[in-house]
């Protein structure tokens, strides 16, 4: 049996070593949090860092008494070069903010005590070769922290790997998840290839030709002397390319030789805590500069920090479970209810109180049809879990479900005592599904969170509290497994259910306090959370239980036309092609329509690896009928495997209903987002899309009504730019397309024609979202020439318009983030990139937000007053 599937334990915590690739972890920081504005006051960005130490800090967690060695990329050439000049030739130079990063992480991580190793003329990956095999040689059990394949033909009885997703790979998981040996990994690499680092490989041969290989002949010095014995096209390019082979072999091959400082696995640098509550503190880390025991300047300025993902995350195999001893969990108290008397004392609690904190465990995720498997409480600092249904072999008598339910029912309903949660969303589902209504939500964490960072990726607790709090939390994981294995909450014992649910409703409100401190800083913001995001919660729950009727009969009938209709346009694709082919194969494709066999075109565009591109994109450049026929066929394709086959399948098996949910904390605008399905992304434009938007129906005896706002991004426009040209447009209640078109090419507004207004529109809609002059003449069909001197025209109309966007992006590029008219921010990490691309996207990113942000106010707010007002209908009707 493999260790992957068991927790690993090294020979004593005398005898352990990590060795982490650092070069690894610090890109996947730096672009794990590229999207956000990870930085200290002063604006330096240390998102990078963050993720480094963090990842750091988790290690040191999880193995304290283990010797701890960083090692880094050094800067230039190393002997690979001399082997092969195009040795990672074709990357591009760092970005400037990841660069700036690194020497203020190589101080911290010093100032830490760890060993710290960067050595000229060699990689990362050949110092960690190198000192696998003097800890091979010292005795010392060893884990390598890295997700490189590279290192992993380095795991042997005493070398184990970490990946990024904090897996603990064995030689057997390395076979596992490779499918060769450990040794074999050289060969392996050797054979296919790694584009990343230019190195070439044999052509044509991928990992599952490779292992096949590798399994069938050991090695490459089996499958070369064995080389006529594989045919195909395939064999033909192994035999004429063993040079590259050799090539390849040579380049991922690691030293296991370089000249390392004697005393490495001996001395141990020690922590300067000083000097590194300093340099905490220089770069705005302040949980852990107050870990230190540091003071916060009265007159520090608050500034809303973004969160980062944990870089190795937390695993049953090399995380600790239970509640860690932080000092302020030492405030609070865990109790498992399991008498009749504990219960009424409890129920006694919560009737008395102003607020407490609540939470359930249930048996699954589908709000529709989880079960409640125990009730979670936290009052003042007590907290309380409830188990009523853990039904595996030997659980304990637990309290009788309807009992427990109707006297808790009261109380969850009593909109006058506040309850406080993460994701109350969830919790209200799962009430409702037993007929209960929570009333009285008067915090959701989460919801917080989002108020204060909505950059930030994940607002789930788990993160939240790593990032506030600097305290991991126990995972999902680390009691009910993973994959296939992982078991329901119900067959969770209850003596480790007890204490993961408890922490939940702890960390809660810990968290609670940490965030309103936060927000009680930006009145705006807690305006926003209290009047918009809060109130929205019950609107989303009745709007996700309502769900939809969906006409299955209908879709099932456009799915055989639509199957018919892809079998027609094969046939035509065929009859072009001279032959049969895969219309879903892009190197097929390629074949047919660029090579010289085929059709021989001209290709308009290029992957990266520079071949001929097959994307949608590309092949709208070209002029022939069997592109379109390919084109079309993709379309059919995309709505049949999209909509047509899978609606139907995700129709709730009890309500006969279609029921989407609802993301209020995802998009950083504020934008409501929706998935399984994803219902704001049904196409409308074709004919086809239009009939699946049909399939949508009422059910009998009741109507649709559709809503929807004129013009609102332009209202919006003449909202914040106060533009009197634009303002009178809507205030006349003109035609502002028509009113446009009029100004733009100089004819009375009863002259604009058709073209002239659909123009308008374009540009209209282009330019407040800060489209190009390059942009505009391809969506309108005009030169380059012509579309700058429209945008000239335009703004000469709209001045305030230009005014009101360039002084957003100087303010944008001043503070590094724009703000909507409620408050929330929308941080631009690139906004002062030396890579114009990046610049310029962060800069329509600029414009964009405040109108964003304005118009889903417009839209949430109207939800609820809709949703109160017809309350209040019912009310009177009844």
């Amino acid at each position: 049996m493999s260790k992957k599937s068991v927790k690993f334990t090294l020979m004593s915590n005398s005898h352990q070593l990590i060795l982490l690739d650092g070069s690894a972890f610090l890109f996947r920081a730096y672009f794990s949090t590229i999207a956000q504005n990870l930085t200290n006051d002063e604006g330096f960005p240390t998102g990078a860092i963050f993720g480094v130490i963090n990842a750091l800090k988790r290690l040191q967690s999880q193995y304290p008494e283990a010797k701890l060695i960083a090692i880094f990329d050094a800067k230039g050439k190393n002997h690979r070069h001399e082997i092969y000049p195009q040795y990672k030739a074709h990357r591009k130079p760092a970005d400037e903010e990841l660069v700036m990063q690194i020497e203020p992480l190589y101080e911290i991580i010093r100032a830490m005590g760890f060993h710290f190793m960067c050595v000229d003329g060699v990689e990362a990956d050949d110092v960690i070769a190198t000192l696998s095999l003097c800890a091979k040689e010292h005795k010392l059990d060893t884990i390598i922290a890295s997700g490189d394949k590279d290192l992993m033909q380095l795991v042997n009885e005493h070398v184990h790997q970490l990946d990024m997703k904090g897996n603990l790979l064995d030689y057997d998981g390395v076979v596992e998840k490779i499918g060769v040996r450990p040794e074999q990994i050289l060969d392996l690499l050797a054979l296919t290839g790694d584009s990343a680092d230019n190195i070439p490989g044999v052509p044509s041969v991928g990992p599952k030709t490779a292992i096949k290989w590798l399994e069938q002949f050991k090695s490459i010095e089996g499958i070369k002397a064995n080389a006529e014995q594989i045919g195909g096209k395939v064999g033909e390019k192994l035999r004429e390319n063993f040079d590259l082979l050799d090539l390849s072999y040579q380049l991922v091959q690691l030293k296991f030789d370089v000249e390392l400082p004697c005393d490495i696995l001996d001395n141990e640098p020690g922590a300067d805590n000083e000097k590194l509550m300093n340099l905490y503190q220089k770069y705005g880390f302040k949980v852990w500069f107050k870990q230190l025991g540091g003071v916060e300047s009265s007159v520090t300025t608050p500034v809303v920090k973004s969160m980062t993902l944990p870089i190795v995350e937390s695993n049953p195999e090399v995380s600790q479970t239970g509640v860690c001893q932080s000092d302020w969990l030492k405030e609070y108290t865990q109790n498992t209810v399991f008498t009749q008397d504990s219960f009424e004392t409890l129920v006694k609690r919560l009737s008395a109180c102003k607020r407490f904190v609540f939470d359930l465990e249930t048996d699954s995720l589908d709000y529709m049809n989880g079960k409640i498997v125990g009730w979670v409480f936290l009052v003042d600092k007590d907290s309380f879990y409830v188990p009523v249904a853990h039904d595996y072999l030997d659980a304990p008598v637990q309290l009788n479900f309807d009992e427990v339910l109707s006297k808790l029912r009261v109380i969850l309903e009593d909109s006058s005592i506040g309850k406080i949660g993460q994701n109350l969303k969830y919790d209200s589902h799962i009430l409702a599904n037993y007929g209960t209504t929570l009333n009285g939500i008067v915090d959701d964490t989460m919801l917080k969170s989002y108020c204060l960072n909505s950059v930030a990726s994940r607002h789930n607790m788990d993160d939240l509290s790593e990032h506030y709090l600097g305290y991991t939390t126990t995972h999902f994981t680390d009691i009910a497994g993973k994959g296939k294995k992982q078991i329901t909450f119900n067959q969770v014992s209850i003596d480790d259910g007890a204490p993961y649910a408890c922490e939940d409703v702890i960390v809660t409100h810990k968290l609670n306090e940490v965030l309103a401190q936060e927000l009680v800083n930006y009145a705006t913001l807690y305006k926003l959370y209290q009047t918009l995001e809060l109130p929205l919660i019950a609107v989303l729950v009745t709007m996700e239980r309502n769900g939809v009727e969906l006409d299955a009969n209908a879709l099932g009938k456009q799915q055989l036309d639509v199957i018919a209709q892809m079998e027609t346009i094969k046939a035509q694709a065929f009859e072009l092609a001279g032959n049969a082919f895969n219309l879903e194969s892009p190197k097929q494709i390629q074949q047919i329509l660029f090579s010289e066999e085929g059709l021989g075109l001209e290709s308009k565009k290029k992957t990266p690896k520079g071949a001929p591109s097959t994307n949608e994109e590309a092949l709208k450049l070209l002029d022939h009928p069997l592109v379109d026929s390919i084109l079309g066929y993709r379309m059919l394709t995309k709505l049949n495997s999209t909509y047509l086959e899978v609606l139907p399948k995700q129709v709730d098996l009890h309500t006969k209903r279609l029921h989407t949910s609802y993301h209020q904390a995802v998009t950083a605008t504020g934008r409501l987002s929706s998935s399984n399905p994803n219902l704001q992304n049904i196409p409308i434009r074709s004919e086809q899309g239009a009939r699946i938007r049909s399939a949508f129906i009422a059910s009998a005896g009741n109507v649709v009504i559709a809503a929807d706002y004129s013009q609102i991004e332009l209202r919006i426009m003449a909202h914040i730019s106060q533009d009197q040209n634009l303002l009178s447009a809507f205030n006349e209640d003109k035609d502002v397309h028509s009113a446009t078109a009029s100004t733009m090419f100089n004819v009375p507004l009863d002259a604009v024609t058709q073209e002239h207004r659909r123009k308008a529109k374009a540009i209209n809609f282009g330019l407040i979202y800060g489209m190009s002059a390059f942009g505009l003449a391809k969506q309108i069909d005009v030169s380059r020439t012509e579309a700058k001197q429209y945008i000239e025209a335009y703004f000469e109309n709209y001045p305030n318009v230009l005014n009101y966007m360039d002084s957003t992006k100087e303010l944008a590029k001043e503070k590094g983030f724009v703000e909507t008219v409620m408050g929330r921010r929308l941080y631009l990490p690139q906004i002062n990139a030396k890579n114009k691309m990046l610049q310029q996207h962060a800069l329509r990113t600029a414009i964009n937000a405040p109108m964003q942000g304005l118009q889903q106010i417009s839209l949430k707010k109207p939800c609820w007053m809709l949703m109160r007002g017809l309350a209040e209908i019912t009310q009177i009707l009844k």
